[in-house]
């Protein structure tokens, strides 16, 4: 759970999974996973994971759905990127019930081969979110940054997945409405605090209701990889060839345990989870962004400026957690009408963690802020993760991520009671964050459709090699959930990253690139359990 799909003007390629709260949940709720202490490890994934094994469909595909199947693309140049090929794929809004005239439109783009004499066919690429956009992806990173050979030899496609991006996205607030959203106090101190964040998150789920319509009950992961399987066909693909980074794996996990017989060659980068449950869940990645802070931290402690202080890394979270609780209180002048306060200025760290890159702008940011009372850094580090434009208008990508995240489980809580009552354990996890990331648990409670989905391990039995790629300090995806889905995948081959960001692939590591330039060239896996640095 990057790049602008997320942040496209700084770090082209890696999706949002932070504050996932909201994304995990068994059928049976939440109260029978492990509630106390901190999140990660082998064991600790495993008690928290669920039994029930996510059920292939029928090879055969259903004579209702034939016409989807082979539909013909009508390909154009892409208006806004030289070089790329737009079409527009027809899906059933319902697939219980398709052909009944009630269809999506999803945009597709794709990069043609370079050499197409020695085509291997189609690349499908998601880069997460859930909600980024894939063409985005597509035309700014992938179609011109995925390695030579790889481009050379692969039409790079992405679709948009239903209401994202292009694909009749969802709509749930007015950019005023959702510039008053962001700024709403997620870590409510008293009762009126209480209210006033519930009250935020049942204006958002009702501007949803009212904005999206019936579009609302179907955007879920198990509709899009179904999606995926039609325009597979559609493109003259016996088999899926596919690259997906963060919540991207949760789709292509999803496609492979649904389509075991038409899996092929898949990568899977920032692995999620599938089978865990949302206390887990949300425990887990609590961590892993404790832990990438703390990668920072150590980092920042050495050095004479740091705006933290130099004692040790726990020093410096002490120092930020009671910074973030002055700004709570008393937020600074940014240089514009907003002010930064805690819930911006909470974004604009997390933001931070995604990227080692992103390290050097946020010591200033922070020196600025805590020292200068300027706010302004901070501040463009949340806009850059709420993809806020400089005219105030707003990307759809946070409305995608609710809107698949809380029909693809039940909410992981109920009530604000309920959130109070595990507060502890989340704190425990992380001093800094952990209240932050137990109150957006709360954000699905009021959504006007049910769920219609829930955690499923993935075995994906009689698929290829499927390649798990994990990062030990990703702060979005902790490597636990990479070594789980490696498990879980009947032939799951795990490759790690010891290192720090969200997601490897394409990001400058030759021992990462050339392990998955051979899989996607020759179909060649690495050892399982090989280890870059």
């Amino acid at each position: 759970m990057d790049f602008r799909s997320l942040f496209r003007r700084a770090v082209p390629g890696t999706a949002l999974v932070v504050l996932i709260a909201a994304a995990g949940c068994d059928s049976a709720g939440s109260d029978d996973a492990g509630s106390g202490g901190q999140g990660g490890g082998a064991d600790a994934a495993r008690a928290g994971s669920v039994s029930r094994v996510l059920e292939p469909l029928p090879e055969q595909i259903p004579a209702d759905l034939r016409p989807y199947y082979e539909q013909q693309l009508r390909w154009t140049d892409c208006t806004d990127a030289p070089g790329f090929e737009c079409a527009t794929l027809r899906v059933p809004l319902d697939y219980a019930s398709p052909g009944d005239r009630e269809d999506v439109e999803l945009a597709v783009a794709r990069k043609p081969a370079e050499n197409p004499a020695e085509s291997l066919g189609s690349l499908h690429v998601n880069p997460g979110g859930p909600g980024a956009s894939a063409i985005e992806f597509l035309q700014n990173f992938a179609g011109v940054g995925y390695p030579e050979e790889v481009r050379a030899r692969y039409d790079i496609v992405a679709a948009d997945p239903r209401g994202v991006g292009r694909s009749e996205p969802v709509e749930c607030l007015t950019d005023a409405e959702f510039e008053k959203h962001t700024q709403v106090d997620a870590t409510p101190d008293d009762e009126r605090e209480v209210e006033a964040l519930t009250a935020a998150f049942e204006r958002f789920a009702e501007g949803c209701e009212k904005r999206a319509g019936k579009l609302l009950g179907h955007v879920s992961t198990a509709e899009a990889a179904r999606d995926m399987d039609v325009l597979r066909a559609v493109l003259g693909d016996k088999k899926l060839t596919y690259v997906g980074a963060s919540y991207g794996t949760m789709l292509g996990a999803t496609y492979a345990g649904l389509f075991p017989h038409r899996a092929g060659r898949l990568v899977l980068d920032g692995a999620m989870d599938p089978s865990l449950t949302s206390r887990q869940l949300n425990l887990d990645q609590n961590a892993g962004f404790t832990t990438a802070f703390d990668a920072f931290a150590e980092d920042c402690v050495q050095r004479a400026d740091c705006p933290l202080g130099t004692d040790s890394a726990e020093d410096a979270g002490k120092q930020l957690r009671a910074f973030l609780d002055r700004l709570d209180a008393e937020p600074v002048p940014t240089g514009e009408q907003r002010r930064l306060g805690e819930p911006l200025a909470t974004m604009g760290v997390l933001m931070a963690m995604y990227q080692e890159d992103f390290w050097p702008q946020l010591r200033g940011a922070l020196t600025d802020a805590m020292e200068r009372k300027d706010g302004s850094g901070l501040l463009a580090l949340a806009d850059m993760y709420y993809e806020r434009e400089p005219d105030g208008s707003y990307g759809s990508m946070m409305y995608g991520f609710a809107a698949v995240n809380c029909i693809d489980q039940p909410a992981p809580f109920d009530s604000p009671a309920d959130v109070e009552k595990l507060v502890p354990d989340f704190e425990a996890a992380s001093p800094v964050f952990g209240r932050d990331f137990a109150w957006a648990a709360l954000n699905c409670a009021d959504w006007p459709v049910a769920a219609t989905g829930e955690a499923n391990r993935i075995e994906a039995a009689g698929t290829p090699p499927i390649l798990v790629v994990g990062t030990t300090r990703d702060p979005a995806t902790p490597y636990v959930w990479a070594e789980s889905l490696a498990a879980q995948l009947e032939e799951g081959v795990l490759l790690t990253y010891e290192g720090d960001g969200h997601t490897a692939y394409a990001r400058g590591n030759a021992c990462i690139d050339d392990a998955i330039d051979t899989f996607l060239l020759a179909g060649t896996p690495p050892q399982d359990g090989k280890r870059c640095k």
